[in-house]
C-alpha cells in the first residue's frame, strides 16, 4: 500500500505541476509579475494537499514571527525536492539564484524568467559572479527574499554538515538579515528515491542573524544555530515517527547525540 501511495502521489504531483503550468499560462504571463506569483504559490499549497491526502504526510511551521519585513536571506536546510517549493505560500516575493540550465526548460524556464530569478553558471568566476551579485542586490533593494541553501546541495538527514562559505560573502555584501530554517523533509521525501512516507514533521524558522557581523563570525554562528536546531528536530521527528525508515546518516547522528547526552556533553529533552 505504501508503494502504491507513493506511485499515485508522484503521478499526481507532476501532473498537477504540468497541467497548471499549461492551463494557467495565459493568466500567468498576462498578469503583472507579483500578481502572477499566486500561480506557483497555489501550486505549492495544492502539492501539500496532495501529499497529505495521498501519502498522509503533514507538517507544521514554527517561528513565522521570526520572519522580518522587507528583504532578507532565507537559509534552509536542503534535503529534498520538497523544500525547494514548500515555503512559497508564506513568502511575499522570493528570488532564487539557480543554475542557468533550468532556464532552458520549456514553459518552466519561462515561468522562472517571469519571476526574475537569477541564472548563474555554476563554474562562473570573477566578472560573471560580480554581475550576479549586482543583480541580486538590485532585487533585494526591492524588498525580495533571497533563498539560499547554505550547504549548496541536498544532504540526507543527519549527514555531517558541509556548509559553503559563499553565504558568508553574500551576507557581507548584501547587509540584510539571514533567517535559518531547520527541517527534516528528507525523512518523508528521500532524495533520489520515489518512496514517500506518512507522518508529521516540523519546519522551525529560527530568529534572524542581523547584518553587520564579521563574515567568519556570521558563518560560525549560522552553522552553530542551524545544526543545533536540526539535531533537536531530528531527535523529535524520529521519536514521533517510529514507523519511518531512517537513513544510515540519521541513525548514526541519533546514536551520536544519545551518546553525548548520556555523557552529559549536551542537554536535550527530546531523547
Amino acid at each position: 500500500m505504501l508503494t502504491l501511495r507513493s506511485v499515485l502521489f508522484n503521478a499526481a504531483f507532476y501532473a498537477n505541476l504540468i497541467l497548471r503550468m499549461i492551463v494557467l499560462s495565459p493568466y500567468y504571463f498576462l498578469s503583472p509579475r507579483k500578481k502572477a506569483f499566486s500561480v506557483p504559490k497555489n501550486w505549492a499549497s495544492s502539492s501539500h494537499w496532495l501529499m497529505e491526502k495521498i501519502v498522509g504526510t503533514t507538517f507544521t511551521i514554527e517561528g513565522l514571527e521570526n520572519i522580518p519585513d522587507g528583504g532578507y536571506i532565507l537559509a534552509p536546510k536542503h534535503q529534498s525536492f520538497w523544500d525547494t517549493y514548500a515555503l512559497l505560500p508564506w513568502l511575499n516575493d522570493p528570488v532564487y539564484i539557480l543554475k542557468r540550465e533550468l532556464m532552458w526548460i520549456p514553459i518552466f524556464g519561462w515561468y522562472v524568467m517571469k519571476q526574475r530569478m537569477i541564472p548563474v553558471d555554476r563554474g562562473a568566476r570573477g566578472k560573471v559572479m560580480a554581475a550576479v551579485m549586482e543583480r541580486t542586490a538590485m532585487e533585494m533593494r526591492n524588498g525580495r527574499q533571497l533563498i539560499i541553501y547554505p550547504e549548496g546541495t541536498r544532504r540526507p538527514p543527519g549527514a555531517e554538515p558541509h556548509y559553503k562559505y559563499g553565504i558568508a560573502r553574500i551576507y557581507r555584501d548584501l547587509q540584510v538579515p539571514v533567517v535559518p530554517v531547520a527541517m527534516h523533509p528528507g525523512l518523508f521525501w528521500p532524495r533520489r528515491k520515489f518512496m514517500r512516507y506518512p507522518g508529521h514533521f516540523k519546519v522551525r524558522i529560527l530568529p534572524p542573524i542581523e547584518p553587520g557581523l564579521d563574515p567568519d563570525v556570521f558563518f560560525e554562528r549560522l552553522m552553530a544555530v542551524l545544526e543545533k536546531a536540526s539535531d533537536d528536530l531530528l531527535l523529535e521527528t524520529a521519536r514521533d515517527n517510529p514507523h519511518v525508515p531512517l537513513p544510515p546518516s540519521a541513525k548514526a547522528r541519533i546514536a551520536e547525540l544519545q551518546k553525548l547526552s548520556a555523557s552529559g556533553s549536551i542537554e536535550t529533552g527530546n531523547l
